[in-house]
């Protein structure tokens, strides 16, 4: 094998560590053991390889500032991924600099403009709701500024990404409510535009077709929010025959459907049982307790910051990476008093 075919990706795979552990160790970076520094130039003097001069020179400026940009700072889960990926982009020597898109795409292109003036090596970026051109995304890529998507991903773009697997969850979810004995599954779900969105009505309808349950569109509403769950819930209550069963697209649409059910009189789980995604603290500090789909926010930042590290300190390319994180089903009380489903 030539000395060119041998890149950084590849000593990682062999040793099994990661590419920007290789990196550092074959610049004598002092966060690196001695043992794995001896360990990578051994095997990089066995496979002859030399690094990639070009990739290295364009890599020469160096600012140790990643960019990142998230839809709401708000969201509880949203500031459990910047605790991750701020705790592994500062063990690295990195600075993280924030920017909210405000869920606008217009202050998203805002956003990676002024992050580009500030001389970024990297991106890390949760789409906005309203994102459908994603010019912005590939002219920082042209420019090899390396981006890591995270939970709202683009499609369009061959790009290192880290997402929940969002399917999995709500169909946990749902399955939870049938298993509990719902049988009108109502779901406030997200845009259908956005990845996560598609993937958690897809769940729920898994959830609903195992157990021979009706899909009924008057249901399946898009609500995403505290405030419109507040009034979408009420029709639900009032314009309807009641579902027995919502599960929600997050934690503050299921709390926002639940102040509306108690105020109605209903009761929860008894007459409507409900469940949120995302496991923030108010899922805890609600009235009842709120059944919800923990995400692992702040692990999911740590992944992705790793990612854009490996990105940044590599001297050469290598094939996009998907990291999934699976969710896991967390029962409290506003489902915990109906009988119970054995899975």
């Amino acid at each position: 094998m030539r000395s060119a075919q041998i890149t950084i990706k590849d000593i990682a795979s062999r040793l099994g560590i990661s590419p920007s552990t290789v990196s550092r160790a074959l610049r004598n970076h002092p966060d690196i053991s001695d043992e794995t520094k001896k360990a990578v130039r051994d095997l990089a003097r066995d496979l002859n390889y030399e690094p990639n001069a070009i990739a290295l020179s364009l890599r020469s400026s160096k600012s140790n500032i990643i960019g990142l940009i998230i839809p709401e700072i708000v969201h509880y889960f949203f500031s459990q991924v910047i605790s991750g990926i701020e705790d592994v982009a500062y063990d690295a020597g990195y600075h993280v600099m924030i920017c909210q898109s405000n869920e606008s795409y217009i202050r998203e292109v805002k956003n990676v403009e002024a992050l580009l003036s500030s001389r970024i090596e990297g991106l890390l970026v949760s789409l906005s709701k309203e994102t459908r051109d994603f010019s912005h995304f590939k002219n920082l890529s042209k420019k090899n500024i390396p981006i890591v998507f995270f939970d709202r991903i683009c499609e369009d773009m061959d790009t290192d990404r880290v997402v929940v697997d969002d399917f999995l969850g709500a169909y946990l979810a749902t399955k939870h409510l049938a298993g509990i004995g719902c049988k009108r599954i109502a779901h406030l779900g997200t845009t259908q535009d956005l990845l996560i969105g598609k993937n958690r009505y897809n769940g729920y309808l898994k959830a609903l077709g195992e157990f021979n349950l009706p899909v009924d569109n008057r249901l399946i509403i898009r609500c995403d929010n505290y405030n419109a769950a507040r009034l979408v819930t009420k029709r639900l209550i009032y314009e309807l025959q009641p579902p027995d069963g919502i599960f929600a697209v997050n934690d503050l649409t299921a709390i926002g459907a639940c102040q509306t059910i108690k105020e109605s009189r209903m009761k929860i789980p008894e007459d409507i049982a409900v469940v949120g995604f995302s496991n923030g603290i108010y899922s805890t500090m609600c009235d009842p307790p709120l059944t919800t789909i923990e995400q692992f926010g702040y692990q999911l930042g740590q992944k992705s910051a790793r990612l854009i590290l490996d990105r940044i300190l590599s001297s050469e390319d290598y094939p996009a990476i998907i990291e999934q994180i699976e969710p896991q089903l967390i029962i409290r009380e506003s489902t915990v008093k109906k009988k119970s489903y054995q899975y």
